[in-house]
């Protein structure tokens, strides 16, 4: 061994790498990326295995869209200015997703309704457990009839279940087993969806049918089938919602029945404080075992049966608190199951 690196063809590098021959000799003219060494006599390119890596986080940027001066600030700048390009870029993909799935449903919007129908199966206690889990945060105000209902939205690899009444929004998404048909979303009255989650519950695979706008949802498995009535009316834009959320400055892992007790002790309270320390959360005073790193506090309030019921409707042990804000919805995450998510607004802290 002599040191030297080994060292390959432009071909072989880029069947490594996944580049094409061209696009290396493009990102050579371009000095992004030039080979290890170039025959004086032939011209030809080499490349050694140690600029794999370096190839490998220029076809990401790439293919994740950066422009070339930005991918050199990534590859070459310093750490603060290839995290603000990263940041800026992120931005700028949301807001023109966001702004390209509005365009496409205004447009879906003006077309004649279809007459497909769109099939999904799903495991009938897997059914129920979402309906469960999601109706509680459904409005009951009957000024918006439409928060009354749990948006059920499928498409090719998932189905979504989202309720929300302004001050909380839980989501389940299922992997259905089977979809034939067009991505569409139905409204279904909270209360008839846990009705059909029950009468489901027993089966292994319910198959749920819908077809076009204002037509029922008809349900069927081994033992029988039903036609469940659909509510017209415009959901709230809850993805623009969970888009627009900042990643949590802070995180708790606590036991889900401790703090629902600690809940419960404080019935006649209108905002329970709640406070995050290292290893540990105060709720109305009372310290109860929590996993948390960080040391410096963090102070909150919350209507105490509006996080109750968050907390009621999770699964196992533990659940986890992420934070962004004293002011900004707080995640709720059910440690055992991270397919389903509440979100809950917290509320002015109590006067000292």
């Amino acid at each position: 061994m002599d040191g030297t690196p080994e060292l390959m063809s432009i071909s072989a590098f880029a069947r490594r790498v996944g580049l094409a021959p061209s696009a290396l000799r493009f990102y050579d003219d371009c000095r992004v990326l030039p080979p290890a060494r170039v025959d004086a006599v032939t011209g030809y390119r080499s490349y050694s295995t140690a600029q794999q890596a370096r190839a490998a986080l220029l076809r990401a940027l790439r293919e994740a869209g950066l422009a070339l001066p930005d991918v050199v600030t990534v590859l070459d700048g310093p750490a603060d200015g290839a995290r603000e390009v990263l940041e800026r870029h992120r931005t700028a993909v949301r807001e023109n997703g966001r702004a390209a799935d509005a365009a496409i449903r205004a447009v879906l919007d003006t077309l004649p309704a279809g007459t497909d129908r769109t099939e999904f199966t799903l495991g009938g206690a897997e059914l129920a457990s979402a309906a469960r889990q999601v109706a509680p945060a459904a409005g009951r105000d009957p000024v918006h009839p439409v928060l009354g209902c749990v948006l059920v939205e499928f498409e090719e690899d998932e189905v979504r279940f989202v309720a929300t009444d302004r001050y909380r929004l839980s989501l389940r998404t299922l992997r259905p087993t089977a979809v034939s048909g067009p991505p569409g979303r139905v409204l279904i009255e909270a209360g008839a969806l846990v009705a059909l989650g029950a009468w489901a519950a027993r089966a292994s695979e319910v198959v749920l049918s819908a077809g076009p706008a204002g037509s029922p949802l008809s349900v069927r498995h081994p033992g029988g089938a039903r036609e469940v009535a659909v509510t017209e009316g415009s959901y709230p834009a809850y993805r623009d919602v969970l888009a627009a959320l900042d990643a949590p400055a802070h995180r708790v892992v606590v036991g889900r029945t401790a703090l629902l007790a600690a809940l419960e002790a404080c019935p006649d309270a209108a905002a329970v404080p709640v406070e995050l320390g290292h290893d540990r959360l105060l709720v109305a005073g009372n310290a109860l075992p929590a996993v948390r790193e960080e040391s410096d506090p963090v102070r909150l309030a919350f209507d105490p049966a509006v996080l109750a019921a968050a907390l009621e409707a999770g699964v196992g042990p533990d659940a986890l608190l992420e934070v962004s804000g004293a002011a900004l919805p707080v995640l709720v995450r059910s440690a055992d199951q991270g397919s389903f998510t509440t979100l809950v607004m917290p509320v002015a802290l109590p006067a000292a």
